[in-house]
């Protein structure tokens, strides 16, 4: 009910600021009815920000944006990171202290991302601060990304918010796009969710060679799936507002390395990093010893933003290991395929230590990978279990989906200028069947939230 009612009001509605005011009406309830509490956290965030960004105007424009820092990261950190920290002094010095139980906002990592960009956009001339407190607080808090991204930055949005327009082939585009984020959640991702979870909860004596990459596979399909779901109907609901997104995901599963990986993966996160870290650190200007420190300490932070647990820190630090790795090594020529090969591996052994709900179950899991044996009656049980029909055909779908096929059809359609409108009313047609698919999926099965929900 919510996105049809919100999205014909706004049709009819007459004037940007009439839009605008219906958005941000929309928004708020939106996160009000997931965070009834959390929702005064977020409002008194952007007030605080909107004066922050004013400030950064005058000559206090330097102790404004510390001030930014500070703030905006010191509210991310009691609600994300204090019980973690209490709990790993208790752990490492054998103290008592009492773990706060803090329940964490939803999105609260991507909101106070966006906020912070927009201080520092000001406080370095790149944009004017925004006088009209709504206009900012609807940047921040447009229902479509707010929970779970894409990271939207100030810079590359505020011409948006007085100048968009909303058409039939926008609207028909974002449709088509949100249909295709949603069949990747509700056909894929939580096909894959089901055998991830049910091997990740095994212990170690019923998991087996076999067993362990299956887990790994399919956690390495439904996280992709998930979070480019997730991307892609933020993105389509941005086309049916007149908003145009970047995007926040290039086909990371055809990547030739690590650090192609991360021009693919969650490009939003991984530019915000660049922009806002990597390079006031001195990116790699400061020598060869400055510039490893400095991707060292993005692959950190990039590794404790996504949560408060260690299993997050080694997952980032791995990344910026192999990023070092194939940045220092003599390079060696090799065919494209083992280069491909190469950075699967890498990354489905990565996203099993993000996965594991411990270190201790990460390098289980890993070691079983690499270890061959234990095919008794119940590991085997355990394989075929999950191996359903539906499984497979997922599996196989979403294989062939990970792979960059739609631009290299779109390229040979536009080449052949016939086929162009044969391949649009096929995707269009696709997406209305793909739409019904997912909606039949929900209705008759069970609620599987965002993985980065929890983010």
């Amino acid at each position: 009910v919510f996105l049809p009612v919100v999205f014909l009001l706004y049709t009819f509605l007459p004037g940007k600021k009439l839009k605008n005011s219906l958005l941000l009406i929309a928004s708020l309830l939106f996160y009000a009815y997931g965070e009834p509490v959390y929702i005064f956290l977020m409002i008194g965030s952007i007030l605080l920000n909107y004066s922050l960004g004013i400030l950064c105007g005058t000559k206090q424009s330097k102790v404004s944006v510390v001030l930014a820092v500070i703030v905006n990261l010191g509210i991310l950190g009691v609600f994300k990171y204090v019980g973690f920290i209490v709990q790993s002094i208790n752990q490492i010095f054998g103290s008592g202290f009492h773990v706060p139980q803090i329940r964490l906002p939803i999105g609260i990592s991507f909101f106070t991302f966006q906020a912070l960009s927009y201080v520092i956009d000001v406080y370095r001339g790149q944009v004017q601060p925004q006088k009209n407190f709504g206009k900012l607080m609807l940047y921040i808090s447009f229902f479509p990304q707010l929970i779970a991204g894409p990271i939207v930055k100030y810079h590359d949005i505020e011409q948006q918010l007085d100048q968009r327009k909303q058409n039939p082939q926008e609207v028909a585009l974002g449709i088509r796009r949100f249909a295709t984020g949603l069949g990747k959640k509700v056909l894929i991702a939580n096909t894959m969710a089901t055998a991830a979870d049910a091997i990740f909860s095994m212990q170690s004596g019923e998991i087996n060679f076999m067993t362990a990459w299956l887990g790994a596979i399919a956690y390495l399909m439904q996280i992709y799936f998930d979070f480019s779901g997730y991307s892609d109907m933020a993105i389509g609901l941005g086309h049916m507002f007149g908003f145009c997104f970047k995007e926040n995901f290039n086909y990371p599963y055809a990547s030739v390395s690590i650090r192609d990986f991360w021009r693919r993966w969650h490009i939003s996160l991984s530019t915000w990093f660049k922009e806002y870290l990597y390079i006031p650190l001195g990116g790699n200007r400061k020598g060869k010893a400055r510039t490893c420190t400095n991707k060292i300490i993005v692959f950190f932070f990039t590794g404790l933003w996504h949560g408060a647990n260690w299993t997050f820190v080694i997952w980032g630090l791995y990344h910026g290991f192999f990023l070092l790795l194939e940045e220092y090594l003599p390079k060696i020529k090799v065919p494209k395929i083992f280069k491909h090969i190469y950075a699967i591996v890498v990354v489905c052994i990565g996203f099993v230590i993000f996965r594991a709900d411990h270190i201790g179950q990460a390098v289980m899991m890993i070691g079983k990978m690499f270890t061959a044996g234990n095919y008794n009656q119940q590991t085997m049980a355990l394989f075929w279990s999950q191996m359903t029909p539906l499984f497979i055909v997922a599996l196989i779908f979403a294989a062939i989906c990970a792979l960059p096929l739609r631009p290299w059809i779109q390229a040979f359609c536009c080449k052949h200028g016939k086929w162009v409108y044969g391949y649009q009313v096929l995707a269009f047609v696709g997406s209305i069947l793909l739409l019904i698919l997912s909606m039949l999926n929900l209705a008759g099965g069970t609620y599987n939230p965002f993985i980065y929900f929890r983010f």
